[in-house]
């Protein structure tokens, strides 16, 4: 057993969940504001599966299913005729350059090198703040690739 608390590993308490819910609600009006959107049905079930995961403070499980929400909302509602792949997508679409780097390090914590981890138990111990602060700022660009352009 480890001598730290794991925090992550266990329910969180009620003031800390509605504390997060709350703060990703917060975010998502603010990118919303009061305009009128096409929305991706698919996006939106990621972002509420997003919000569940952040809810509970499980910070990688944010970045990596912050991507694909992005993905499908670009794909359905600003081209959705593309057949690239998300590095081209996101090119294309001409979002927040920023989404470039979140797609590497999803990449990083998906696909396996060996000799370089994106992720270590040390990590998920020792850095909850870095990895919840990465957590929001993927949640930011998400919100900011679903909420890009108003309808008409």
């Amino acid at each position: 057993m480890h001598p730290f608390n794991m925090d992550h590993l266990e329910y969180p308490k009620k003031e800390v969940w509605e504390e997060r819910r709350r703060w990703f609600e917060s975010v998502e009006e603010e990118y919303r504001s009061n305009g009128s959107y096409f929305v991706s049905e698919q996006a939106c079930a990621l972002i509420a599966e997003v919000q569940s995961v952040f809810c509970a403070g499980a910070w990688i499980a944010v970045i990596i299913l912050s991507l694909p929400a992005i993905d499908s909302q670009l794909r359905e509602t600003e081209l959705p005729d593309f057949k690239g792949n998300t590095k081209e997508l996101l090119t294309t679409s001409g979002v927040n350059p920023k989404l470039q780097k979140l797609r590497i390090r999803r990449n990083s914590l998906v696909h396996i090198d060996i000799d370089n981890p994106a992720i270590t138990i040390d990590q998920q111990w020792f850095d909850r703040e870095e990895l919840e602060a990465e957590a929001k700022d993927a949640v930011r660009l998400m919100f900011e690739a679903f909420y890009i352009s108003p309808g008409t």
